[in-house]
């Protein structure tokens, strides 16, 4: 089945949106860093003067016009003032992960023939720093300590003048290069062009933004990735709302509480250590009896926002990965809506949004206008077509070729199913796929959800390809760390047994094996957008799942 849907008219380079605001809101705060208790704030006219002046000095290196300039860093004001400078200068912005080691950062740096590149807040900068090829020339934030090696954000500033002029770059000029994650390879670099950008950011503006007088924006996931880059960066200039930075990990919740923000982006484990942190104040039978008395419930809720900072979002959206129904709902009855969008980096990450108003539990929301879907009859594949696909994969035409059809449609690699509403389900990656013992397929992502009501539980990944039957890796939560461990057992057995129950034979779960540490970034199983690394998971215990298997228990702890 296909959903055909309006393409939506071309569109004017988001860039246009920074002019306008630089010159109608000249002294208001655009951009927010957080210092303690206290903000660093940069006004639209101190941003543009600071832009400006990078771009004159990126225009003195005599470049080739369209040269791929890389950005590395983690989330902070300067990240944004250097992608304008790059775009302000007509070249392509080439962010990467401030996560990648010193062989990733060498390797995304060879391939995407970068040049210059700005580096920003980094943990280890002195380890990293020895993947940069000699022949690239690097230019430090004013976060940065001392180094010889790096050219001063603040020597430039104070060197070269700033551009008068405002260049507007066409709409088939590459905008940027967007290297992925790496979840299941090599990162690849998405090249994407300024109609697609503009043409989302125009979508999302008119159908689900509007212009909000005051919007803000907190800005926490790597704006590297396709999503940030898309609701705090493009639509934050295009409604000249304010963004408001995290300053650490340890002040998230502070930074969040202050920003307020209108509109706000989520990935699965972050609603999962948001849900985990309320019921560690309020346990859930307190919590539900709270909920049944009318006028408490609203005091209630209104404190649990107010907490989060979620008291003035007037949109709050999840994606990345897919995000469990029960946790969805059991937000809802806080009277947090949270949205699912889907999509990934090689269509702007703009497939489906959940309609507030219109809500259909286990999906992804509905198509969006632009946005055609069809599923593949043999593969049960979602295949994507929209003018604000990827141009293709930077320099591996063999592999574009494979992504993308001659009539531009996109190959996800997520299976799902379209309904005739129009509303898109997801039901697992094609990658992740595995035939039994038995010679059946079984999707993991499937089995993984069997799980998400139970609060113990964290973190989760089946595997299997190997055995008789799949198992279940899982982290415990906070909750969970907490509890007794014959409860734990108890627990996880009965919803084992009850979720078995749903399942075919073959795919039934065998046991439960309750790991020791935590899946993270930094142990390098979990990307930089919290998604886990199924395969570095596989390989971290592949020698004791065989053992694991056999033991006896139906829960079983990493010894």
């Amino acid at each position: 089945m296909s959903i055909n849907s309006k393409p939506h008219p071309d569109s004017r380079p988001f860039i246009d949106y920074f002019y306008k605001w630089e010159h109608e809101k000249a002294d208001q705060v655009y951009l927010r860093q957080p210092l303690g208790d206290t903000y660093i704030d940069y006004t639209w006219q101190e941003v543009g003067r600071q832009a400006r002046s990078m771009a004159a000095y990126l225009r003195s290196l005599n470049l080739p016009r369209q040269s791929p300039i890389g950005l590395v860093s983690k989330n902070c004001p300067h990240w944004l003032i250097a992608d304008i400078a790059i775009l302000i200068s007509g070249h392509i912005s080439v962010p990467f992960y401030p996560t990648l080691t010193a062989d990733q950062l060498h390797s995304v740096l060879e391939h995407s023939q970068c040049t210059v590149l700005f580096v920003g807040k980094v943990d280890n900068w002195s380890s990293m720093q020895t993947g940069v090829p000699t022949n690239v020339l690097c230019i430090a934030f004013p976060e940065n300590q001392p180094d010889a090696k790096l050219r001063p954000w603040d020597d430039i500033l104070t060197t070269y003048t700033p551009m008068i002029d405002s260049p507007k770059p066409k709409l088939d000029d590459l905008f940027t290069i967007v290297y992925t994650s790496g979840t299941t390879g090599t990162p690849k670099g998405v090249m994407l062009d300024y109609r697609a950008a503009a043409q989302v950011a125009e979508w999302a503006r008119a159908k689900t933004f509007q212009d909000l007088v005051g919007a803000r924006f907190f800005s926490y996931l790597p704006l590297c990735h396709v999503a940030e880059r898309n609701i705090v960066e493009a639509i934050g200039l295009i409604t000249g709302g304010t963004i408001y930075f995290v300053e650490s990990l340890a002040t998230f919740s502070k930074n969040l509480a202050a920003a307020r923000p209108t509109h706000f982006l989520a990935v699965p484990r972050i609603w999962t250590k948001f849900q985990q942190g309320i019921l560690a104040n309020m346990p859930q039978a307190r919590l539900d009896r709270l909920l049944r008395i009318p006028i408490v419930s609203s005091l209630v809720k209104r404190k649990i926002r107010q907490r989060l900072g979620l008291n003035d979002t007037v949109m709050i959206l999840t994606g990345a990965a897919p995000t469990p129904i029960p946790l969805i709902r059991w937000f809802r009855r806080l009277g947090i809506c949270i949205q699912e969008n889907y999509g990934m980096t090689e269509n702007l990450g703009a497939v489906s949004m959940m309609p507030a108003d219109q809500i259909k539990d286990g999906t992804v929301g509905r198509v969006n206008d632009g946005m055609n879907v069809r599923i593949d009859p043999d593969t049960g594949e979602i295949l994507t077509q929209a003018a604000w696909n990827m141009r293709g994969y930077y320099r591996d035409p063999e592999l574009t070729a494979k992504t993308l059809t001659a009539d531009n449609w996109l190959h996800t690699g997520d299976l799902g199913e379209l309904d005739s509403e129009g509303y898109l389900r997801i039901t697992g990656r094609l990658n992740d796929l595995y035939k039994s013992a038995k010679g059946e397929f079984i999707s993991p992502a499937k089995l993984e959800f069997g799980f998400s009501e139970n609060q113990l539980v964290d973190q989760i990944c089946v595997l299997g390809p190997q055995l008789p039957q799949p198992i279940a890796l899982l982290v415990l939560s906070e909750i969970g760390q907490k509890t007794h461990p014959g409860e734990v057992a108890t627990s996880l057995t009965d919803t084992l047994t009850a979720f078995n129950n749903q399942l075919q034979a073959y795919e039934r779960i065998k046991k439960v094996i309750l790991v020791k540490d935590t899946w993270s970034v930094d142990n390098n199983l979990m990307t930089p957008t919290l998604k886990i690394k199924r395969k570095e998971i596989e390989k971290r215990y592949l020698s004791t799942i065989n053992a694991w298997y056999d033991q006896d228990d139906v829960v079983v702890w990493e010894a």
